[in-house]
């Protein structure tokens, strides 16, 4: 089993990794994009990015779908200690849409604690400022971003403060949707 590195300098390019996270989550509908990391097929690197910034030994992670595959599990092991889960016990989720399925089967926080709900990294085909139009915290006037599920991320939104937040990558491209932003059609 070969294992590949993740970031080239490991305190350096996590802290920029993470600042951009944090910044795209802060302005969300905003495409950043990070720096590469290298991770096993099919994770792109800002999923990558994603998921070596926010997730440690002590969050529970579900890999959904093609990305519950050995590889991965064997390089998040390595890197994280990753403590691998269901959905219904996750704090993190990675996969593409399809794959993660309902975000009814995650945790959505309660009423007195909603900052217990999980966040998922979505891999998608594309990632472009078009298609859904975005408003609310962290956006001036509006913003606009490619969502695979307009109507489930707005059931998701509705539930507010309760509900999950979203990263949204493609190849080293990354967007968040908090689940304080509201969504409108086009």
């Amino acid at each position: 089993m070969h294992l590949t590195a993740a970031f080239q300098t490991p305190p350096l390019d996590s802290a920029r990794a993470f600042r951009q996270v944090l910044d795209s989550m802060a302005r969300p509908g905003r495409i950043v994009t990070l720096d590469r990391v290298a991770a096993p097929a099919p994770c792109s690197p800002a999923a990558a990015a994603a998921v070596l910034t926010l997730v440690d030994g002590t969050s529970p992670l579900h890999l959904a779908g093609a990305h519950a595959g050995a590889s991965i599990q064997d390089w998040l092991r390595f890197h994280l200690s990753a403590d691998l889960v269901e959905r219904h016990m996750a704090a993190f989720a990675l996969g593409t849409w399809e794959a993660l399925g309902p975000l009814s089967h995650y945790p959505q926080g309660g009423a007195e604690y909603p900052d217990r709900s999980a966040t998922l990294i979505v891999e998608c085909a594309e990632l472009r400022a078009e298609r859904a139009r975005l408003a609310g915290p962290g956006i001036e006037t509006e913003a606009w971003l490619s969502l695979p599920d307009v109507a489930a991320l707005q059931e998701n939104a509705a539930r507010f403060p309760r509900g999950l937040d979203l990263i949204f990558t493609c190849g080293a491209q990354l967007a968040a949707l908090p689940r304080s932003t509201q969504i409108g059609g086009r």
